[in-house]
C-alpha cells in the first residue's frame, strides 16, 4: 500500500496532540454506551481507541498509515485487556469486514481526511454497511473558520505551546495554511520547535498535510441523501447545542428506516 500523508507523523503525533483529551471520555462513554463493538476510522496511533479497549469494549482500529499503527500497536502492549483491540491497515473510503458494529467514530476530524465528496460517499456507504441495526455514527469535524481561509501560506501563525505529559518535553507549534476555494481543501504545514530547559530550540520538524473543509448544511445533506438521519448536532463534547459561534460539530447519526 502507498505511503499514507500521516506516516511522517508517527513518532511525534502523541507528544504534538497531547493536549486533545476533552474527545476521550465523550467517545468512552459512547462506546460503553453501546455495549459493542466498536469500529474506529481513522485510529491512528490508538489516541481514543486504547481507552476504549481499556473500558472493556472490543473495539477495531482502521488506519491508512501502517507507521501510525505501528504506535498503537506497541501501546497495546502495556492494557490489561489487549485482546479487546483489533488494528488494521486500511481505506475507510472502502472496508470490509464479516461483522457488524454497534458504533462507528471517527475522531479527530478524520472524516476531513477525505479530499473529495466521491471519497466521503464512499466512506459513508462502507459505514452503513458495517452499522448493526440501532448502530450510531458519531464524528466530529470542525466549522470552517473564515479567517484561516484567506490566510496567506507565506504568513506563518503560532498555534499553541504544548508540554508533553509523558517526557516533560516542550514544543511549540506554528503554522502555515493554504485554502483551495474550489476543493475546499486546506493544505496545512505544521512547524514543531522542540525545546530545552533553557527555552532554546534544539530541533525544529515540519509537517505538511491536508484537509477538506466541510460546512454544517453539507455535512447535514450528505449524511441524508446517504442513507442516514441526523440524530444530533452538538458543538462541543459536553452536548452543548450547536450555534452561531460554535466552532465544532460533533455529529451523531443513525441509519435511516
Amino acid at each position: 500500500m502507498e505511503s499514507h500523508q500521516y506516516d511522517s507523523w508517527a513518532t511525534i503525533y502523541d507528544s504534538v496532540y497531547s493536549y486533545v483529551r476533552e474527545d476521550i471520555p465523550f467517545y468512552v462513554s459512547e462506546a460503553i454506551a453501546s455495549k459493542g463493538p466498536v469500529l474506529e476510522l481513522g485510529c491512528g496511533t490508538g489516541r481514543v481507541t486504547i481507552p476504549i479497549a481499556e473500558a472493556g469494549v472490543p473495539i477495531t482500529g482502521l488506519d491508512f498509515s501502517e507507521a501510525m499503527l505501528a504506535v498503537a500497536r506497541n501501546k497495546t502492549e502495556s492494557i490489561g485487556n489487549p485482546d479487546h483491540v483489533s488494528l488494521v491497515l486500511g481505506d475507510m473510503t472502502n472496508f470490509d469486514f464479516d461483522e457488524k458494529f454497534a458504533l462507528i467514530i471517527i475522531p479527530f476530524r478524520g472524516f476531513q481526511a477525505l479530499l473529495t465528496v466521491e471519497d466521503e460517499i464512499s466512506a459513508l456507504d462502507s459505514i452503513k454497511k458495517h452499522l448493526a441495526p440501532g448502530g450510531r455514527l458519531i464524528f466530529n469535524i470542525f466549522v470552517p473558520d473564515v479567517e484561516m481561509l484567506v490566510q496567506p501560506f507565506d504568513v506563518t501563525y503560532h498555534f499553541r505551546d504544548v508540554i508533553d505529559p509523558e517526557s516533560g518535553i516542550q514544543y511549540v507549534l506554528w503554522n502555515q495554511t493554504d485554502f483551495d476555494s474550489h476543493s475546499q481543501i486546506m493544505n496545512v504545514r505544521t512547524t514543531i520547535e522542540e525545546l530545552d530547559d533553557d527555552s532554546v530550540v534544539v530541533r525544529k520538524m515540519y509537517r505538511d498535510f491536508q484537509l477538506r473543509n466541510v460546512f454544517r448544511w453539507e455535512m447535514h445533506h450528505l449524511l441524508n441523501s446517504s442513507g442516514f438521519h441526523v440524530e444530533e448536532l452538538f458543538s462541543d463534547f459536553d452536548g452543548s447545542e450547536f450555534g452561531e459561534a460554535s466552532t465544532e460539530m460533533v455529529w451523531i447519526a443513525s441509519l435511516a428506516d
